[in-house]
């Protein structure tokens, strides 16, 4: 397989989990959902539309927003990122064949999922190396214009962001304060899996290259 065919296909597989993960939380928001989702949520009960279709909506402006601060972060993956996950949050969504809320300690169980198959397509896509997603590119175009970490910028904005979806009526409860210390971890160890596997996939296609010219 191309290397670039085969990054190009754990990016996609990666966005599909990652908006797999999502819808399966939203099926259970009312325990609480990540401060992004609340803004979605909250945007989709007050204006209508979808709650993907709001996901694509705020990734846009970000990504114009980034386009003049530091425009290095924006790649067609970034757009691809952008303009794929709220589709297909909303198509496992209109699929209706996820679970649903139970109103019993079952629905954190449900949450927990959706939040570890969210943390492993976000490593799944950043390790496929076509490119940052909208959120992750303006989190590094403000680190570089302030004087924050990334870490800094990004709980400085995701707090701004959650009060906004508060004000607003979204979602907000205890695994909405939770939600990035299960994620990041089951992230990181996604994303390393996955460099791993990018790395070895690349290695095998250069030894073949090598194979070839000799």
């Amino acid at each position: 397989m191309e290397l670039k065919v085969f990054q190009y296909f754990l990016f996609f597989l990666g966005l599909t989990f990652f908006g797999l993960g999502n819808a399966i939380a939203v099926k259970v928001k009312y325990v609480g959902l990540h401060p992004w989702e609340v803004l979605n949520v909250a945007l989709y009960q007050r204006l209508g539309l979808t709650i993907g279709t709001w996901g694509v909506v705020s990734g846009l402006v970000l990504i114009i927003i980034s386009l003049f601060v530091a425009r290095s972060y924006i790649s067609i993956g970034t757009i691809l990122n952008a303009i794929c996950i709220g589709p297909i949050m909303d198509f496992f969504l209109w699929l209706d064949i996820l679970p649903k809320a139970t109103n019993t300690w079952l629905d954190y169980l449900i949450l927990l999922s959706g939040i570890v198959i969210t943390g492993i397509g976000g490593g799944m896509y950043v390790a496929a190396g076509i490119g940052a997603g909208p959120r992750d590119g303006f989190m590094l175009s403000i680190s570089d214009r302030t004087r924050l970490s990334v870490s800094q910028a990004r709980i400085i904005v995701e707090s701004l962001v959650l009060i906004i979806g508060f004000l607003l009526g979204g979602p907000v409860f205890i695994a909405t304060f939770i939600y990035t210390f299960i994620q990041s971890p089951v992230f990181h160890r996604s994303l390393k899996l996955f460099k791993a596997l990018v790395a070895t996939v690349k290695k095998k296609k250069n030894q073949a290259h090598e194979g070839i010219v000799l």
